[in-house]
């Protein structure tokens, strides 16, 4: 059974005496995508409606008998602030617009009214309403504190204070319409973050993901947007696309950096005008979908290099969600770890294994440029090959040696920055070679022991050395 989608989700009230109007908009509006309209050609009653159920919006005639649009203006904006009100007429006044601007309606349009104009303007009008509600309530949810839909969020496991303040503002943004770009490294875990705020909207259809790196432009065409029976070579039947399987519902696309600018000009549209055509037809078909995309790309640099349309990337960066790396959550990493091991355990039939305190020191020193994805493959590979009651960290050894030399610069540990161009000393001032290098080898050993829990082997892998090499300047420098 199809699922039937409402947009807006609260209806469109037009409000006219002329019931040839009310059909005219009404048909317009469906046509264009509002699939929720409702109408009115009793001035009177209008304010009854509002009362007796939530109204999105309101397409308002200023001439009208009984009660003047003029009128309405002000009694709507007095009882229900939150409304939008356009006004619609015949009446071209210039003092008549500013004094409906001034009592609260958000725009003006004289009649006739083209049906593309009228689809723009509503759009914007919905759309400034949204951010207006989404500011509210990410304010509201700064000041409230905590999660409330921590059941979306249950498959990314994390105590992060900056992991849960991204929660917070996932749920302030899950109901809007605008699209959502995520960012972060591979294995951040976008896609489930892009997953929790789509079961948080509410949203009647599906969420349908796509890696659209694998496409060029064809491929990218035929996929979103399906195509017709004859619409090339062996198209012998009609395809539904993913725009069309999406109805109602969020297409994730992932990897978005790759994508080439002939397909980029192709999904401005879909976001600008809400609308598509499959390849093959002439036909316009409305794009009933919410668009989150995300990227481990600068897409910043990308469109200062000319390799990403300008248009596309403001239209993207309406929400944006950075993710952080593992290494930027080192309080996650026990968390992490114990999961990972006992969702390994369950998989292979094993009784899951202890581990001694030094490896959550181990990974904590590791760059993990593969993030909490890399974690879990890794743990999983240990489990794999543990015998024996306690888990050994020899597995976690080897593999961090193998990518430290590969990435030997990931493995540094981060000192204060030292500008020693603003260095400047009196001659009588300046220090003996030998004891400023004791100095800035004592600071390193310190921060690396540090870093490394006071673990010699980890803390000299950090440096760059053998456990001898340290064990020796920690007993000349250290004493």
């Amino acid at each position: 059974m199809a699922i039937k989608y409402v947009f807006p989700l609260d209806p469109i009230l037009v409000v006219d005496d002329e019931v040839s109007a009310l059909d005219s908009f009404e048909i317009s509006l469906y046509s264009a995508g509002f699939s929720n309209v409702i109408t009115c050609d009793d001035s009177r009653k209008v304010m009854e409606i509002l009362r007796g159920r939530k109204v999105e919006l309101v397409l308002l005639d200023l001439v009208m008998p009984f009660v003047s649009g003029e009128q309405l203006i002000v009694e709507i904006k007095k009882e229900f602030p939150e409304i939008c009100v356009i006004v619609v007429t015949a009446v071209g006044d210039i003092d008549t617009v500013v004094e409906c601007i001034r009592n609260g309606a958000t725009d003006y349009l004289l009649k006739p009214v083209e049906k593309a104009h009228l689809k723009n303007r509503v759009l914007k009008s919905l759309e400034m309403k949204e951010l207006q509600q989404e500011n509210a309530a990410l304010r509201e949810r700064l000041l409230k504190g905590g999660i409330e839909h921590a059941e979306s969020f249950i498959e990314i496991v994390t105590q992060n204070v900056r992991m849960l303040s991204i929660f917070q503002y996932c749920e302030s943004i899950a109901r809007t319409s605008y699209p959502i770009l995520i960012t972060g490294e591979t294995g951040t875990g976008k896609e489930l973050i892009a997953k929790a705020i789509h079961g948080i909207s509410e949203r009647s259809g599906e969420l349908v993901a796509v890696n659209i790196a694998a496409f060029d432009d064809t491929l990218f065409a035929d996929t979103l947007f399906g195509h017709v029976k004859g619409a090339f070579t062996g198209a012998d039947e009609r395809r539904k696309g993913l725009v069309e399987t999406a109805n109602g519902g969020t297409l994730f696309l992932d990897e978005i950096g790759d994508l080439s600018n002939a397909s980029q000009a192709k999904l401005l549209r879909l976001l600008q005008e809400r609308e598509y055509s499959p390849v093959g037809s002439d036909t316009k078909k409305n794009a009933n979908i919410r668009i989150i995309a995300s990227t481990n790309k600068n897409l910043k640099e990308l469109r200062k290099s000319k390799k990403f349309r300008e248009d596309l990337y403001y239209r993207l960066m309406s929400h944006r969600v950075r993710l952080p790396p593992l290494r930027e959550r080192p309080d996650d990493m026990r968390l992490l770890l114990d999961h990972f091991l006992e969702e390994a355990s369950q998989d292979m039939e094993k009784s899951r294994p202890t581990y001694h305190p030094e490896l959550i020191n181990l990974l904590k020193c590791y760059h993990f440029p593969g993030n909490v994805r890399e974690l879990k493959h890794l743990v999983a590979d240990a489990v794999a090959k543990h015998t024996q009651k306690m888990l050994s960290s020899k597995t976690f050894k080897e593999y961090i040696e193998l990518e430290s030399d590969n990435n030997v610069k990931h493995n540094r540990v981060p000192l204060p920055a030292l500008n020693f161009e603003s260095l400047r000393f009196d001659p009588g001032e300046i220090p003996k070679l030998k004891e400023a290098t004791t100095d800035l080898t004592k600071a390193l050993i310190r921060a690396s022991m540090k870093k490394s829990g006071g673990n010699q082997t980890i803390a000299a892998r950090i440096l760059g050395i053998s456990q001898q090499s340290l064990s020796v300047k920690i007993g000349k420098v250290l004493k």
